[in-house]
């Protein structure tokens, strides 16, 4: 069965046309759809639990901490073992945490500490589930394909991020939180599933047989000694530090307390999705000649787009910003994640994945704390001066030469 789905996938022009690319494309749309539910369902609660931003931050800080810590780990163990199987054992144990939670809520027994070893969990689980997935998907397509693969994982995943919010407020409002932890749960099963069919991709077996801390460091010193994924990773670890906290805290805070419903927030965040659908959409099709300084323009209106999110009152005007700044975000990532594969030598990947998901995340928690604390002082001036760093991290890379001379 594997050589008959990887010699499909070699034939296939178009990643979808692959039975193992769509399989699993499959399976992970059913299992992002139920995500949204768990993304709209968990800041809810806490601020029901709670109505507090602090410690709402804390909780979203507390997912990110052990993404940051084991990123590396992560990367490192998927080139030595299954990409598959860690994404499976994965998938199984965020199944089971948040049917626990789920539990809990259901029969009134959830206290806070509980959310946040949930959040714990999951955390972990993202550390190795996240470089496993980027590391699996180059064995099922062609490097020819990577672009097109991105492009519609992207797509689907955004397009799930506008259909499940809304439903999910709906389900909420009408049944209660334990009921979308219950259908995130068993979403999870679908992915599974598709990954359970799939074969095993080839593992480095020079990475196999030396120590994972030796791996680790064959990683950061093969970043570091290419100018051009050192210089993007810069900018990216600048970008996501300052959007991780203000968007993740400021627009649930927003809902809360200037709309008071969990159908403002779906919305905001089904905005974001659809912005994020139609750039992934342009950067299937358009391949920029100067993909560098396409990055940095891009970069640069993001910003612009953060900061008016602090001066608008009005939803509809909200949605709008934010239907920009996802499809500016949307095109930037697909070309990103593409150049990044395409780069990267095939048994490096997941090593090297792990070190662009760490600059990613790496400073998250500090984000999220800050943000945290900075809604409860001034909403305004916390998406204002994010919008002020993001501006100086593109002049930086404006001026930095193997940016700007990314192909």
């Amino acid at each position: 069965m594997a050589s008959t789905i990887l010699s499909a996938s070699n034939a296939a022009r178009h990643p979808l046309r692959s039975p193992a690319f769509r399989l699993l494309w499959i399976g992970r749309t059913v299992s992002n759809l139920g995500d949204q539910f768990y993304l709209v369902a968990l800041p809810w609660l806490v601020l029901q639990l709670t109505n507090s931003s602090l410690a709402l931050g804390t909780i979203m800080m507390t997912a990110t901490i052990p993404v940051a810590v084991l990123m590396l780990v992560g990367g490192a163990v998927s080139d030595r073992f299954s990409a598959r199987k860690i994404w499976m054992l994965t998938t199984s144990a965020r199944t089971l945490s948040v049917t626990l939670v789920g539990l809990l809520v259901w029969f009134h027994a959830l206290q806070l500490w509980h959310v946040y070893v949930l959040a714990l969990l999951f955390g972990v689980a993202d550390a190795f589930a996240a470089p496993a997935a980027q590391t699996f998907l180059p064995s099922l397509v062609d490097r020819e394909q990577l672009p097109a693969a991105n492009s519609v994982t992207q797509m689907t995943q955004q397009l799930t991020t506008i259909l499940g919010p809304a439903p999910a407020g709906l389900v909420i409002r009408a049944f209660g939180v334990a009921w979308a932890f219950f259908i995130d749960a068993f979403s999870f099963l679908f992915v599974m599933a598709a990954l359970w069919r799939l074969p095993d991709p080839q593992r480095s077996q020079t990475a196999a047989k030396k120590g994972l801390l030796h791996s680790i460091a064959e990683g950061l010193h093969y970043i570091n000694s290419d100018a051009a994924l050192r210089s993007l990773l810069i900018l990216a670890a600048a970008l996501n530090f300052c959007l991780s906290g203000p968007i993740s805290i400021g627009l649930a805070w927003i809902a809360k307390q200037n709309f008071a419903s969990p159908v403002a927030f779906s919305i905001f965040v089904s905005a974001v999705a659809l912005g994020s659908l139609i750039g992934a959409a342009l950067a299937g099709l358009y391949k920029p000649r100067r993909r560098g300084v396409t990055m940095i323009v891009v970069s640069a209106l993001i910003a612009l787009f953060t900061g008016l999110l602090g001066l608008l009152a009005h939803a509809w005007l909200l949605a709008v910003v934010l239907l920009a700044m996802g499809a500016a975000a949307g095109f930037l990532n697909v070309h990103i994640i593409a150049w990044f594969q395409q780069r990267v030598e095939r048994e490096m990947l997941g090593r090297a994945t792990s070190v662009l998901m760490f600059a990613a995340v790496g400073l998250a928690p500090v984000s999220l704390l800050l943000a945290g604390l900075a809604v409860k002082w001034n909403l305004t001036a916390m998406f204002v001066s994010s919008a002020v760093l993001m501006f100086l991290a593109a002049a930086v890379a404006a001026l930095t030469k193997p940016v700007r001379e990314i192909q």
